[in-house]
Order: C-alpha cells, then sequence, then structure tokens
C-alpha cells in the first residue's frame, strides 16, 4: 500500500472513530435522566472523542506502520533518575535508565521492528544503570547497531559492549574504558573549623561509605580500591570479548578516549561512517529496507507538565552560567 492511501486511511480511520465517540457519547449523556447537567454531559462527550482520536491513531498507527528499524537514543550522563543526584545534568529531559529500557523493550515487542540502532552520546555514568541498558540490548532479538556522532565514552562503551556493532565518525570520541570512584572529603574542613563527626555503625566498613567528615583509614581506601578494581576487571572482559581484543590490549588503552578513526584501528569501533551508513549496515543484517523509527520514552500528561517546567528552568539557568563563565575556554571547533 502507498503512503498516500495509508495516510488516507488512517485519517478516515479516526474520522470514523471521532464521530462514533461523538454519537455514542450524545445517545449516553444527553439521553440521561435530567441529574445530570448539561455543562458536564458536554464535558465528558469531549473526552469521549478525544480519547477516541488517542486509540484510533495509535492502533491505525501500528496497524500501518512501514518502519522496520527502531531507533533509541542514550544521551547524557547515565543515571537511574533523569536529573536525580547530579549537580549538573546535561538536560532534565534525558531519559534514564528505566526509560531507555522501557524503550528498546517496547521495540523488541513491535512485530514491526525487525533490528536496533542505539545512538549512544553519552560520558558514561553509573555502573547498574549502564549494565540494565546492556543487558536490554543482548536480549533484543535481532541485530542492535550502535553508532555514535560526538561521544561514546566509559558507560557508553559498557553498552555498545552489548551490541552487535559499534560504528563511529572520524572525529567522534571513543574509549575512556575504566572505572571513577570519588567521594567529596569535608574531613579537613571539619578540623579546621572544629566541626565534629559522629556515626553510630555496625559492621567494620559501614562507614567506608558516605561519610565525608571522617578521614579515610587506609584499610578503608583498599577496600574501596578493591571494588573499583573488580569493576574495572569486569569492564575489560566485556568489551574485550564484544570486540574480538584480548584483555591486555583493552588494558593498554589505559582509560584514554580515541578519535574514532584511531579507535577503528584499534579494534574499539568496528566500522567508521555516518548513522545513515549504519543504518545501511543494518539494512544488510535483516535483508529488507531500513526504515528508522525513533521511540522515545512514554510520559503522561502530568510528567510531560513536570518534564518541559523543567527543561525551561534548565534552559534559563544555562544560559545565565554561560553568561557568566564567559565564552572562553574549552577545545572547540
Amino acid at each position: 500500500m502507498e503512503d498516500s492511501t495509508q495516510n488516507a486511511v488512517r485519517i478516515l480511520g479516526i474520522l470514523a472513530a471521532a464521530l462514533l465517540a461523538a454519537i455514542l457519547g450524545y445517545v449516553l449523556l444527553y439521553r440521561v435522566p435530567a441529574d445530570i447537567t448539561d455543562l458536564l454531559g458536554i464535558l465528558l462527550t469531549v473526552g469521549l472523542v478525544l480519547l477516541a482520536v488517542r486509540l484510533a491513531s495509535r492502533v491505525l498507527a501500528h496497524r500501518f506502520a512501514d518502519y522496520t528499524v527502531a531507533e533509541v537514543k542514550v544521551a547524557g550522563p547515565i543515571t537511574r533518575d533523569s536529573g536525580g543526584g547530579r549537580p549538573l545534568p546535561s538536560s532534565p529531559t534525558t531519559p534514564d535508565a528505566d526509560e531507555i529500557v522501557e524503550q528498546i523493550e517496547r521495540a523488541d515487542d513491535d512485530p514491526n521492528v525487525e533490528a536496533l540502532m542505539l545512538k549512544l552520546n553519552t560520558p558514561g555514568g553509573e555502573v547498574v544503570p549502564s549494565d540494565d541498558i546492556r543487558l536490554a540490548a543482548m536480549e533484543f532479538d535481532g541485530p542492535t547497531v550502535a553508532y555514535t556522532t560526538d561521544l561514546c565514552a566509559s558507560g557508553g562503551m559498557w553498552i555498545a559492549s552489548g551490541c552487535d556493532e559499534l560504528w563511529a565518525r572520524d572525529a567522534s570520541l571513543v574509549g575512556s574504558i575504566g572505572v571513577r570512584f570519588s567521594q567529596t572529603r569535608f574531613d579537613d574542613l571539619a578540623d579546621r573549623y572544629g566541626i565534629s563527626y559522629e556515626r553510630i555503625v555496625s559492621g567494620d566498613y559501614k562507614d567506608s561509605l558516605g561519610a565525608p567528615f571522617k578521614e579515610l583509614e587506609p584499610r578503608e581506601r583498599e577496600y574501596l580500591q578493591g571494588l573499583s578494581d573488580a569493576w574495572y576487571d569486569n569492564f575489560v572482559e566485556r568489551v574485550a570479548d564484544s570486540f574480538d581484543l584480548t584483555e591486555t590490549a583493552v588494558r593498554d588503552t589505559e582509560a584514554r578516549v580515541f578519535l574514532g578513526e584511531d579507535a577503528a584501528s584499534m579494534g574499539l569501533v568496528t566500522a567508521l561512517g555516518t548513522d545513515e551508513d549504519a543504518e545501511e549496515r543494518v539494512g544488510e543484517l535483516i535483508g529488507v529496507e531500513p526504515v528508522r523509527e525513533e521511540f522515545e520514552p512514554r510520559r503522561g500528561l502530568t510528567e510531560r507538565f513536570r518534564f518541559g517546567a523543567a527543561s525551561v528552568a534548565y534552559a534559563l539557568g544555562a544560559g545565565a552560567a554561560s553568561v557568566l563563565a564567559g565564552e572562553d575556554g574549552g577545545l572547540e571547533l
């Protein structure tokens, strides 16, 4: 069926649903006992019409869908909660890990989707949320091709290790295969100003985390270093297995980032090209014309309003910060 015919069928279906809902609303709401006011009847009829149109639109869009590839974006710092726990989030509207996993699972359940493209533009983030996305990509029933245009670092590489291929541009930054375990310390400040710290805990190492006013003891530092090393070993093993590299080769990167062309020569990137090139590769893998459909988080009206307000507030704050910071600094083109 041609696109024009599909669009005509969709429009007729939506109009039919709206007309049917209006007639049904009139019959149910204006022919009932007089204790229901006209105003309430009008409001309920309008609500019923809007609901019918929305449902019909979804059903028809799904029925006459012409896409074969789902695209899911991973942008900004990877965290469990969008903007939560981050002093300077990339954007309050950036989907969190749970939303990204939901999008991948929804694409996997969609009978029209035969392949998944993951757009990775991220500096990394939290370990477990990154692993949640990686697992979702691995469990997707079909080819999974990741690509980056700007930055695929740390948690982005962790996610890419669960995909079949990773594409990048010549000037993309790729790598940072390492783990950072940081904690803000205030113990010197507390000593200087006479601030005392007292905390009742049970367990020798219970106070090793989240105690910024207490000096970190050597045994606690060793314990935390052990956790960081264990995560790093896991990271190295996953990347080595995914990209068919030796663990020694991965460790030799020393958590540096590389230009896409250098990363490709090292084996950290499957191939170089644009997102259209990656899409063409997906078409080769599935054997049909690749048509991308961007999958986005499903949010209710209240949540959309909250994210919209947060976005405006963030934009105002970012604008003020840029004025105060000035235009100098950083490496830019």
